[in-house]
């Protein structure tokens, strides 16, 4: 997205659809979460806004706390933010510090209690802030913290220590039941009520498309997941899919030799192309495709797997009317 303008136009649909939260997917470039939240909240009203996700070491603790509450006055309360994990080489690469369970679960008190107007003095393993405070807050809550997990670790986390967790795409719905079930298990082990942790589940949808143009939008997205080495084997695996059909979608011409996000370096249509060797089931079985009706059928499917509210990706909210119509 070289344009970030497009964006509030779509911000303005999704409330008109009556949909429940606006979640933007932050990127480093034109999808900065703190400029699109300040100007989402100023053309809309009721909808929520999320990040989801950002990363609670991209920005300093008293920055991100600053970005939120600032972002909460501006929308009267609106602000969710999705924090995740992300992959050690990409925080080599930029020079920030990795993420380990006890980092993420520091940073996150941190964050709120600077939310709260405490003033915080730390030294552990999410750095080292001898006096920290935000210097006003507006009288609004902290915004929620929900935790995008994949693994059995994260889920974990997730149902100890956040407010809500934020399902990876592309899982099935059995996947999503038993992701759910683990997560509220560990809620309660650790003292919380279950059903204080909400459960996000990101679903892929595509309706109404061409064949080729549906490739493009399902199949073409699968790929920068499974081609990630470990990552793809991660999510085959929560899936309860053979990680080995693997090693034929990453030697494909497009993929071989590709060491990160290749959405980064190859165009949709090479993307589309490798997606000939993902297995069917590997798309169709974790998506929302076909017509609006065949769209709510999945989207019942996930509800009933335990979600307490469907994240749909992969298409605009100008996409969506008939299917939230229907849904």
């Amino acid at each position: 997205m070289p344009d970030p303008r497009p964006a509030i136009a779509q911000a303005v649909e999704a409330e008109r659809l009556g949909l429940d939260t606006l979640w933007l997917s932050e990127r480093w470039g034109t999808k900065d979460f703190g400029v699109l939240a300040g100007a989402f909240s100023q053309v809309t009203s009721t909808i929520k806004i999320a990040a989801g996700v950002t990363h609670l070491q991209s920005r300093h603790p008293a920055m991100l706390a600053s970005l939120a509450m600032t972002a909460q006055g501006l929308s009267d309360g609106r602000i969710m933010i999705g924090v995740g994990r992300s992959v050690d080489r990409m925080w080599s690469a930029v020079g920030l510090p990795k993420s380990t369970n006890r980092s993420l679960v520091d940073a996150a008190d941190i964050f709120r209690r600077l939310c709260r107007g405490e003033k915080v003095t730390y030294d552990g393993p999410a750095g080292v802030y001898p006096a920290l405070r935000l210097n006003d807050i507006p009288d609004q809550p902290v915004p929620p913290l929900v935790f995008a997990a994949i693994g059995p670790k994260g889920l974990e986390l997730a149902g100890r220590h956040f407010d809500g967790v934020l399902l990876h795409p592309f899982l099935t719905p059995d996947a999503v039941r038993r992701s759910a079930e683990a997560v509220r298990a560990a809620a309660v082990d650790a003292g919380r009520d279950p059903d204080s942790v909400r459960i996000y589940a990101t679903v892929v949808v595509a309706s109404g498309l061409e064949a080729d143009e549906e490739a493009a939008v399902v199949g073409g997205r699968a790929v920068t997941y499974y081609q990630i080495p470990t990552f793809g084997e991660q999510l085959a695996k929560v899936n309860g899919w053979d990680p080995d059909l693997l090693a034929a979608l990453r030697a494909h011409p497009q993929l071989a030799g590709v060491k990160g996000a290749a959405d980064s370096v190859r165009t949709r249509a090479q993307l589309t192309e490798a997606a000939e060797f993902l297995p069917a089931e590997w798309v169709r079985g974790a998506a929302a495709l076909g017509s609006p009706s065949e769209c709510r059928s999945m989207f019942d499917r996930y509800r009933e797997a335990g979600a307490d509210e469907l994240v749909l990706h992969g298409s605009t909210p100008d996409q969506l009317g008939e299917v939230v119509d229907r849904a």
